[in-house]
């Protein structure tokens, strides 16, 4: 319809005397060239609208089915979120509260394992104090025991080995009171050294 409206605006607008015939055939060919293209490009267009018709309500279609499949799930989702939104305040209140009491026992234990740990460390230096001591006087009393002991050792047996050559010398006189052969010294008689 428009390229009618051309051809026929074109002839009109047109000289008798301007346009050869030659060129008039030409014109007239180029002007029907026009025409068919605008003729196809119509037809084009309205293939794309049909074929955008019948996406569009595939995609309408589709939208709509995912809306039925979808509307359920999100319904029940955002009624398990309202169910479940007081628990989990709820919940979190509660670790909370937890967390406190923990770090607060936390506190506590360590207060109480640094007083027991420091009494450790008293009560241990008093007992090495205590063995120290008790060391130290056993080691007094044994030396004092073995000085008492080994002193009057040594004079009972000074006094053992005097009272011995005291009898040698008085033995050894009388027996050898008439005899001729010489007697041996103290000293080269008896091995003993003191």
């Amino acid at each position: 319809m428009i390229a009618a409206q051309f051809i026929l605006s074109g002839m009109w607008l047109q000289d008798a005397d301007s346009i050869s015939s030659g060129n008039s055939k030409l014109l007239m060919i180029f002007v029907g060239m026009v025409a068919a293209a605008l003729v196809v490009q119509a037809i084009a267009l309205v293939v794309m609208a049909v074929g955008a018709a019948k996406a569009r309500k595939r995609v309408l279609a589709i939208a709509e089915e995912v809306r039925a499949k979808a509307m359920p799930a999100l319904e029940s989702t955002q009624d398990f979120i309202a169910n479940t939104a007081p628990k989990m305040i709820t919940l979190a209140e509660n670790l909370v509260e937890t967390s406190n009491v923990v770090r607060s026992k936390a506190v506590e234990f360590d207060a109480t394992l640094s007083d027991v740990n420091n009494k450790a460390r008293v009560q241990a230096a008093r007992a090495d104090d205590i063995v120290t001591t008790i060391l130290t006087g056993t080691a007094e009393v044994v030396n004092a025991v073995q000085h008492g002991i080994s002193v009057p050792v040594r004079e009972f047996n000074g006094l053992m080995n005097g009272l011995k050559a005291g009898l040698d010398v008085l033995v050894g006189r009388t027996r050898g009171f008439g005899s001729s052969r010489t007697r041996p010294s103290y000293r080269d008689s008896n091995d003993i050294d003191l």
